[in-house]
Order: structure tokens, then C-alpha cells, then sequence
């Protein structure tokens, strides 16, 4: 039956029941698909296959979006759909194979800063592996398992995660360097600058220290696609160990030194701040309202806005610290000046051909990121 067909012999009140038929349908078959892919899932883990699939996920769309034109549907909207679906498949699978077997039975896991958000995301990555897990934080309420002072803390535990702010991890790792726990011990700080100092004291001490960067959110539930970065201090198996609570998950993991990171950081977190935060910024001080804006928008601007929207939510005190406390900080504030600049001056200056070499050269730059990419 056509759908000029079912608006004849139906009324409003039927063709909405059928509706909901359908929805239910919908969602029945989402069961299906998941209870499906638990099958798929265990048996990669039997065989030790990795979680995701580039290559089967591809033909996936392609199917979709084949079958979704020959029946009238908008490929994109079918796409989009189902990578959804493929997203909550994988969401499920990898939190399944984290707590498969319980690698973290028997040991036990102090978070200090645990009632923060990346703390709390730590708290529950390793309770789902089946760590004991011990939170030290004054502001968690209180109960089993919570410490309001980590000093009071006898330390005797396989992992000790420094969650606390950025301005106070410093003090507390020089700390713990004087109490020396056995354990691994980690800060997951998004700048390594100003924990030099209480890193170096742990190292002289000859504990197991490495330094842990989550590059995403606590509101993250699926780590393909993601990147942790780990420095390699050089203290035993600590840099190891720590790497192995991350070996279940599909997070990538990128390997660097002290240094590096700091210098890399200042551009892949500073710079990307600084854009958007300078963004809303001329378009405040433009005097143009925002919301007039928005009205007549472009694509372009649309995206743009809300990446700069989400950064200016974020917290001003942790941004203020990533640009201000990163010894390479400025590395990126001057690259940055100077593009404005240079493009300032090439469009006074009416220069059409160095504007379409400069889009050129930036297009190739930008093209030679996503080379690297895997499909």
C-alpha cells in the first residue's frame, strides 16, 4: 500500500496507531541487533579479534545507504541512523570486554580528587574492572570507601590516580613522594608544566611514576576514537601498568616524553581554546547580536559557533591554567597573532594570489592529517 493509498482509507487516529506499531518495531529490531552483536562480540573475544572494523563497518553504509535510496529514504538520514546504532553497538561491546574477567580482581585503586568529574570517570573505569576501590576527596559525601583527607590514607594500594585540580596536584605528589607507596602512581593533569617539580621528586625517590593524559571528557562512554596519552618516565613498569587498564578498551594509545607532550598540548588544547574563545570574542566586541546572527547563518558559522559555545561553558579557571601554566603556552598564542596578522594584511593589501596559495597550502596541511586517518 502506497502512502497516497493509506491517507485515503485511513484516518488520523490509524495512522498514527500504525505508527506506533512501527516505532515498537523499530526498537524490537534494535534488540535483535544487539542480541545479535553479543554473539558477534563474544566470539572476538574467544579469538582475541579487536572490537572495531573499519572495513565491515564501511560496506555496512554502504548497504544502508544503497537500500535506503531504492526505497525512497534519504541515504543520509539512513546513514546517520545507523551510525547510531554502530555506535551503541560499540559502546556495549567495549564496556563488556573492560569488565570481562574482572582484570582488576583483588587489587585495589586510591583516587584522589574521586568526587571531581575526570576522578569520578576513573572511579568507575576501574570499579567495572573490578578494583576495591578507595576515593579521598573533602568533597565527596561521605560513606564506604571515602576518605576526606588522602593523608589519612595508609597508601597500600596497587594504583594511586591524582584527579585534583591542576594548581594542587604538584603539592601532592611532592607528598607522596616523602610517604613512598609502593604502588603506581599517576596524575591525569592535561598539563605536565607545573607538576614537574612533584613528578621529579617521586623519581628521586625511586617510586613507579608516570604521568596519564585522558584526551576527552568525563562524559565519555566509548574510547574509540579517543586518545590517553602516557609519559614514559622511565620509573619500571609503571608507565606499563598503567597502559594495561586501558588494554581492554579501543582507546588509542600515544606514548611520549615529558617535554613533548607540553609542547604538542600547547597547540591541540591551547590553540584550539584560543581560536574559539578570540571567535566569540570579535563577534561580541563587533556589537552584533548574536541571536541576529544565528538567523541568517551559514553552515560554516553554525558549527563554528557551537564548538565555541561549548568551550565558553567550560570551566575559566581550568582554561586560564592550560594557557597560562604550559611553559610552551605562548609557542601557540604568537603562531596564532601572527596568522591573524598575515591575513589582515594580505586581504588590505588586495592580494588575491597569495590569499588562494595561502588556502592551497593550508588545504594540502590539512589533507595530509586526514592521509594518517585510518578510513
Amino acid at each position: 500500500m502506497t502512502i497516497t493509498e493509506l491517507e485515503k482509507e485511513s484516518t488520523l487516529e490509524e495512522l498514527r496507531a500504525r505508527l506506533d506499531r512501527i516505532d515498537a518495531q523499530l526498537v524490537e529490531l534494535i534488540a535483535e541487533r544487539q542480541a545479535t552483536i553479543a554473539g558477534i562480540s563474544s566470539g572476538k573475544r574467544s579469538t582475541g579479534s579487536p572490537l572495531r572494523d573499519f572495513k565491515r563497518e564501511s560496506q555496512v553504509f554502504e548497504r544502508v545507504q544503497q537500500r535506503a535510496a531504492e526505497l525512497g529514504v534519504e541515504p543520509r538520514v539512513a546513514r546517520e541512523v545507523m551510525r547510531h546504532l554502530i555506535r551503541y553497538s560499540l559502546t556495549v561491546q567495549e564496556k563488556t570486554r573492560v569488565t570481562a574477567g574482572r582484570p582488576g580482581s583483588g587489587q585495589t585503586a586510591l583516587i584522589i580528587g574521586g568526587a571531581g568529574k575526570i576522578g569520578g570517570w576513573f572511579a568507575q573505569f576501574l570499579d567495572g574492572q573490578g578494583f576495591s576501590i578507595e576515593i579521598a576527596d573533602p568533597a565527596a559525601a561521605p560513606g564506604p570507601g571515602i576518605l576526606k583527607d588522602w593523608r589519612t590514607s595508609d597508601l597500600r594500594h596497587d594504583y594511586i590516580v591524582v584527579a585534583s585540580p591542576l594548581g594542587a596536584t604538584n603539592e601532592i605528589l611532592r607528598e607522596l613522594a616523602e610517604r613512598r607507596p609502593n604502588g603506581v602512581i599517576f596524575d591525569v593533569g592535561s598539563l605536565k608544566s607545573p607538576l614537574r617539580s612533584g613528578i621529579q621528586a617521586l623519581r628521586d625517590k625511586g617510586l613507579r611514576v608516570t604521568s596519564v593524559h585522558p584526551m576527552f571528557g568525563p562524559d565519555t562512554d566509548l574510547l574509540s576514537g579517543r586518545h590517553v596519552i602516557f609519559i614514559d618516565l622511565g620509573a619500571g613498569d609503571a608507565c606499563e601498568r598503567a597502559r594495561q587498564l586501558f588494554s581492554s578498551t579501543m582507546a588509542e594509545q600515544v606514548v611520549m616524553g615529558l617535554d613533548e607532550h607540553d609542547r604538542l598540548i600547547a597547540f591541540v588544547l591551547g590553540l584550539s581554546h584560543a581560536v574559539n574563545l578570540v571567535f566569540l570574542s570579535a563577534l561580541r566586541d563587533s556589537g552584533e547580536s548574536a541571536l541576529r546572527l544565528l538567523e541568517l547563518s551559514s553552515t560554516t558559522f553554525d558549527a563554528q559557533f557551537d564548538i565555541a559555545r561549548n568551550v565558553a561553558r567550560e570551566s575559566p579557571y581550568l582554561y586560564y591554567e592550560i594557557q597560562r601554566l604550559n611553559a610552551y603556552g605562548m609557542n601557540a598564542l604568537t603562531a596564532l597573532s601572527n596568522a591573524v596578522a598575515a591575513l589582515k594584511d594580505n586581504v588590505e593589501r588586495g592580494d588575491e594570489a597569495e590569499f588562494v596559495a595561502r588556502m592551497r597550502s593550508l588545504n594540502e596541511y590539512a589533507e595530509s592529517r586526514r592521509a594518517g586517518q585510518k578510513p
